[in-house]
């Protein structure tokens, strides 16, 4: 069985696969003091939890966009799986040009979006991934990187507003009843999911109109489903999406 990590700034996704199938998920806090041992103990009850065995893993993958959170990460692998994990970045084959000016500037986590995307949308895709930050990525057609646009997240945006005011109240992002809110918390969250959708539907036209293709538009990420709803540009939502391009980056890089 292949574990897949995929390291964000606020959380962690692992991923269980055996072959192509997803067999289970699971998303942690990302907390950079963690060491290898904590995430021995702790992968260890994720596993009986999930009636699976830790022994059973035979090859690992990690994609991190934290850097001090990937060494600990690597400890565990090798102490508690006695593997050495792949960790995506340079020498790792991608099977995808990038066409940054400086393709080291990407992160990690976009490139493999990318990859997903472009082997279940091979006509070109635009990825909008809801993490801490709102990113969209664009692959071409031929398969190709383009780039892409980085924008604060919405959890990001909702904390700033709660610690740079000093009488807003920090919210749950959910849905509102209406756009017009009637109390400040309802105004806060039309703020951030209609205001989201808003911009992504306004990005995605900019896109659109950029390019020589017609990109598939797909929603990933922790918060992507809710803003999805709302959106009049993205066609589909696949939350794990990020795991299943590492599944296909190891496929690619395992002989």
């Amino acid at each position: 069985m292949l574990l897949a990590v995929d390291i964000g700034n606020t959380h962690t996704v692992f991923g269980l696969f055996t072959g192509e199938a997803l067999r289970i998920d699971w998303r942690v806090e990302t907390r950079m003091e963690r060491t290898g041992d904590e995430y021995g103990v702790l992968m260890r009850g994720l596993f009986e939890l999930g009636g699976m065995n830790m022994g059973d893993v035979t090859a690992g993958i990690i994609s991190s966009v934290v850097p001090p959170a990937t060494s600990p990460m690597e400890r565990f692998f090798a102490r508690y799986v006695g593997i050495a994990p792949m960790v995506v970045g340079p020498g790792l084959k991608m099977g995808m040009p990038i066409l940054y000016e400086n393709p080291r500037e990407v992160g990690a986590d976009r490139i493999v979006n990318a990859v997903a995307a472009h082997a279940r949308w091979p006509e070109g895709a635009v990825v909008v991934d809801f993490g801490t930050a709102t990113t969209f990525d664009v692959v071409t057609a031929r398969g190709e990187y383009a780039g892409g646009i980085i924008a604060p997240g919405l959890m990001l945006s909702a904390d700033a507003l709660f610690r740079a005011t000093a009488k807003l109240p920090r919210v749950e992002i959910v849905r509102p009843r209406s756009v017009v809110g009637t109390n400040t918390v309802a105004s806060i969250q039309s703020g951030l999911v209609f205001g989201y959708a808003g911009m992504v539907d306004a990005l995605v036209t900019r896109i659109r109109a950029e390019v020589d293709f017609a990109p598939h538009v797909v929603a990933t990420g922790g918060l992507g489903a809710l803003v999805a709803k709302e959106s009049s540009t993205i066609q589909d939502c696949d939350e794990l999406l990020t795991l299943r391009g590492l599944q296909i980056l190891h496929d690619r890089n395992r002989s």
